[in-house]
């Protein structure tokens, strides 16, 4: 398994600077891969900061996760994935999703047909990324078109998939998905067992299933927990996430983080592993220095 660094706790704070020098540091620190999010409401480009990271920050791996599909109709999402490529070489993944209907109404959009939506999206995007060319016509989506970028290299392309019928078009169609807030149990029984069904069947290889979780090593495991429940309580509450919840058998955010000692810490990334999660990266919910020191520490150990 795969240790990266998702930056989506410094994109509230809009500083691209800031953005870059943590994925610099993880870069430097040997990390295999930075992964940022993208709020539809927020206003922050992540494929747009992205490229600006890779054109100062060499060698890691840098993906979105997620870049919401609504609101980007797909030629317009290849069209600025080829021009990230072309200023920082092939080392991005593009991951894309949904997103939700509540966030979605704050910009009048509807969430409709969301299933159709997201395999119409990736026959018209996966086609642009890899082959330059597209002649799609759906009932959602429709494009024809050529682009000026020729493509050299494979773009990978991961879906937040989360529900049976999103794993079996991930599956079928894009090569994996990237999760939030989904836990060992549920990874193993549910999202393992579809994604890899629906690629078998499409004649792919074996998905990459990227996971992100809060991780903190700390002596206050109850506190931080308890703040994360305070700061993350939105998560529990959207429809999506919480079916995921009552997979895994919790309830609140702060239940299903990477929370304790430096023993506990590592136990429970290694058991996403042991799960079935190919790429882990970690979302680092500290509170102060010894926490930021210990939880860097570990995550560093656990690369080697």
């Amino acid at each position: 398994m795969q240790i990266g660094i998702n930056g989506t706790g410094l994109v509230q704070g809009a500083s691209i600077e800031a953005i870059t020098q943590h994925a610099q540091i993880a870069n430097d620190d040997g990390f295999a891969s930075y992964w940022l999010a993208e709020h539809p409401t927020g206003g922050l480009d992540a494929l747009m900061v992205l490229m600006v990271v890779g054109l100062s920050v060499p060698r890691i791996e840098l993906g979105t996760a997620i870049v919401p599909t609504f609101p980007r109709h797909p030629m317009v999402m290849a069209g600025q994935t080829h021009t990230a490529l072309n200023a920082i070489g092939p080392r991005l993944t593009l991951g894309i999703g949904l997103s939700h209907a509540p966030m979605l109404a704050q910009l009048g959009m509807p969430f409709d047909k969301p299933i159709r939506h997201l395999r119409e999206y990736l026959s018209i995007l996966v086609p642009l990324l890899n082959a330059g060319r597209v002649d799609f016509k759906g009932k959602m989506l429709s494009c024809e078109a050529v682009t000026f970028f020729k493509p050299t290299a494979v773009t990978p392309v991961v879906v937040a998939a989360l529900g049976p019928q999103a794993l079996k078009v991930a599956g079928t169609l894009a090569d994996g998905t990237t999760l939030a807030w989904v836990g060992p149990k549920t990874v193993k029984e549910h999202i393992k067992p579809r994604l890899s069904e629906a690629a078998a069947a499409a004649g792919k290889p074996a998905p990459r299933i990227i996971a992100t979780l809060p991780v903190c090593v700390t002596n206050d495991e109850a506190g931080i927990r308890a703040r994360i429940g305070r700061n993350l309580a939105m998560y529990g509450e959207l429809p999506s996430y919480k079916a995921m919840f009552e997979r895994e058998g919790v309830e609140r955010p702060g239940q299903l983080a990477i929370v304790g000692n430096e023993d506990q810490v590592s136990t429970a990334i290694d058991g996403m592993r042991e799960a079935g999660v190919t790429d882990f990266a970690a979302s680092e919910f500290t509170t102060n220095d010894d926490e930021r020191h210990r939880t860097r520490a570990l995550l560093k150990q656990l690369l080697v």
